[in-house]
Order: C-alpha cells, then structure tokens, then sequence
C-alpha cells in the first residue's frame, strides 16, 4: 500500500494536537480519546507512519482532525501603510543584487541539504569529524568514521547531490522550485495576483510529489474542490509550518525598497496554505528581503523592516525579536543554538517559529556576512536547507554581486539548475536574475 506522506489521517491528528496546543487550545481530552483508540503520536521527522491504520481508527481520525478543526482566521491586521517606494539613490545596481540573491539561495539550500532532519548533536558530529566546525564549507563524507556515519546518516535524497565531493550544479529542490514557480505567476498576473490566481498556477504547472506539509495538504484539498482560503485550515496541521516562508523571496526581491508591497504579495501567496505565524514568517522574510533588495546595505535595517510588516505580540515576532537580541549579545554562535533549541523545543522542525527565529539570528550573528550568515543558520539545525536558503537570500543581496560571494560556494554550481517546474531545466543564474529584474519592474502581465 502507498503510504503518501503528509495527508493520512492517522498522522495528521498528533500534529493537529501539537498545533492546537501551540495556538492556546485545551486539547486534552481529544488526545486521551485517541490514544486510548491506539491512535499515534505524530511521526517525528518523516511524513508517514510506516504502516496503515485500521480502518476503525482512520474514521476516528478523520472526526477528530475535523472535531480540532482551527477557528476561522480572516488574514489578520491590515498592512503597514504603503511604501514611499525605493530609494533612486539606491536603485541602481538591482540585477547584480539579484543575481547574488539567486546564487545564495542555492549556495545555502546545497549546504543544508545533507543534514536536513538531523539532531542538532548529529550536525556537529559530523561537521568536527572533518575539521569543518565552526561550519565554514560543504559537509563532506571524507574522513566520518563508519560509526558516526551509521548513527546520523546523511539525508538519503540529498547525499548524491549535496555533499562536497558529489555537487554538480544546483539539484532540484522544493527552496528553489518554488521561487521558479512564483516567477511564472508574476509572468502570468502581474504584482495583482490573487490567491486563486496561485491556485490555478499550482495545478497547472506544480507536480504534487513535489510539495510537502502544509503545500501538499492544500493540493489536496483544491483537488477535493475546496475554495481558497479554507484550503489553508481543512485538516491541515502544517498551516504555520515554513512552507510559506520559502515562497517569498520573489515578493521581495520585485519590490526592491518597498517592504510593505512585498508583504502584501507574500500574504496573498501564503494564505492558499498557511494561516497566522505561517503567513507571518513569508511577510517577515517578503519584507527583509525587498530592503535589501532595495540596496540596503544594513542587514539589521532590513530585519527591521521585516518585523515592521507583522503583528508585533504574534508569536513569530516574539521569537524573532528574543532571537536577535540573543545574537545581539551573545558572542558564542553555538551557546545562541543552545538557547533557541532549549526555547522552541516543543515545536516541530518544520515549524516556522523556531526556523524565522535561527534565521534572524544567523543574520545578525554574522552581521550580513554571506559564508557566516549560511553557515550560522545550517549549523543551528531544523530545517537546515531552507534556512540556509533564505539565509543565503538575503546576504547575496546584501553582498551586491555575484563576483562577491566567495568561489567555493558558487563554482560547484556551474551556473546550472535542475527543476521540474516549466522550461527552467537547465537555466543559468545569471539568467534567473535577468527575468527576476524585468518582473520587479512590470506591474501587469504582457496583454
């Protein structure tokens, strides 16, 4: 029997408890029926238990996910006031920024992908077995003794692709897909996109063994004939997970100096999917990154800008703000990961709270520096190559150019990435970054 991950019933209740719980519900009764019925604990890295349930807990399932069912969320406060719009004494120079931006996204996403899902303990295993910790380069199989390779093996999918001695190019993965996939929709709609309009793009040109949480769980539910935005509740668990925030860096490298704007369009992505604090963390990421897309050289400006975007009191924010004062005042980057660990630890790693909080961190830690900011924010652990994506985003454009972000992080890329989505197989960077500027400034699709 195929057991696809992320939309069995019987795994999806543990998460909804998790996630109920997360957001101030009493769900403890509704946990004592199910485990009573010999109903699981949510499967802790992967997406599936390894066996089906009885049909009698699978129909308990399906009352009590609907039995959690979240109250409705209707987007949240209105948006900061409209952006004055982009500095012109900044706004030369934005091709090179975007490319940076292109390159760095892959660059971290690379570095993160041979660790994803393991512990914290594992990352720095494996990194000080190589000499390579404080991280400062790929991960490398050379030199791990059998032992530890046993105890923390690399990510299954990635380790072909990923480690230092096998990259060849950038591989597909899901952190750069869906960049790809907002370029078309921008292609299509313009900046006036609705949340339909994502919807349809979805179905028309995003393969759905391609998404995962809280993205494959509203594929599911549009296939089920189920409208935006109730795509984002029906039984879907994973709505503040990170899926939204790895969607937003287009919104915000379009609106270059224009935080606001980018928000803006990063809600109307998320909301297919996400609710609240996973709608959030795509505004916080949208915004941070259109300052520096903007030619903001500061990254604490531009985390500035991001958290200027959210509710202050969500809890996103709170996390975000404690984190950036802990990198703030903290000179031991692994004594900040200590802390954020022991502060989120009841929180899923995928969750977005504890991931937007390691990548505020990382950033401010490192000062904006490209290798310190992707190598802070893979070594803190969860989900390491979204993080090291995002990370990467950010301090590419900060870096400016391309030609400024060190040899060793983009030469094993060759200018090469691998996707499933469209006609992009194959495509350069540096092409990337050519229809990425065209886009920030075309407020319409072609007629």
């Amino acid at each position: 029997m195929i057991r696809l991950t992320w939309v069995q019933p019987e795994d999806l209740v543990g998460h909804e408890l998790r996630q109920a719980e997360l957001e101030g519900r009493d769900v403890a009764a509704v946990r004592c029926r199910w485990l009573t019925a010999g109903g699981e604990t949510a499967p802790a890295t992967a997406g599936a238990s390894p066996a089906p349930a009885p049909a009698r807990l699978r129909l308990l399932a399906e009352r009590l996910l609907d039995e959690l069912r979240p109250p409705p969320w209707h987007g949240g406060p209105n948006l900061p006031a409209p952006d004055p719009g982009p500095d012109p004494g900044r706004a030369g120079g934005l091709r090179d920024r975007l490319h940076a931006a292109w390159l760095g996204r892959a660059a971290g996403c690379v570095l993160g992908k041979p660790v994803e899902k393991l512990p914290l303990d594992g990352i720095r295993s494996l990194a000080k077995a190589t000499g390579n910790w404080p991280l400062t380069t790929w991960f490398t199989e050379r030199g791990v003794p059998p032992k530890l390779r046993a105890a923390y093996p690399w990510n299954r999918r990635s380790a072909a692709t990923s480690l230092a001695e096998n990259i060849d190019g950038m591989p597909e993965d899901d952190d750069l897909n869906f960049p790809l996939l907002n370029l078309v929709l921008l292609q299509r709609h313009g900046k006036g996109f609705t949340t339909d309009d994502v919807a349809r793009l979805w179905l028309d040109e995003l393969p759905a063994g391609r998404t995962f949480t809280a993205e494959r769980v509203a594929y599911r539910n549009l296939l089920q004939g189920i409208e935006p935005p109730h795509t984002a509740t029906h039984r879907n668990p994973f709505r503040e997970w990170i899926g939204a925030l790895i969607r937003a860096d287009v919104h915000g490298w379009t609106n270059p100096g224009a935080p606001a704007a980018a928000a803006g369009q990063a809600r109307r992505d998320a909301v297919l999917s996400h609710t609240e604090n996973g709608v959030y963390g795509a505004m916080f990421t949208a915004a941070t990154i259109a300052a520096a897309a903007g030619g903001h050289a500061d990254v604490h400006a531009c985390l500035d800008a991001g958290l200027s975007v959210v509710p202050p009191e969500s809890r996103l924010a709170r996390a975000v703000r404690h984190a950036i004062r802990l990198a703030h005042d903290t000179p031991d980057f692994d004594d900040v990961v200590d802390d954020l660990h022991a502060r989120h630890g009841t929180h899923h790693w995928v969750h977005v709270v504890p991931n937007a909080a390691l990548l505020a961190a990382a950033l401010t830690h490192a000062d904006g520096d490209f290798t310190g900011s992707i190598t802070r924010a893979v070594s803190g652990g969860w989900d390491t190559d979204s993080n090291g994506a995002t990370a990467g985003s950010v301090a590419g454009l900060l870096a400016g150019r391309a030609d400024a972000l060190p040899d060793r992080w983009t030469a094993p890329l060759k200018n090469r990435l691998a996707t499933s989505v469209g006609d992009f197989n194959g495509i350069g960077f540096d092409a990337l970054a050519d229809l990425t500027t065209e886009l920030s400034t075309r407020e319409a699709p072609p007629s």
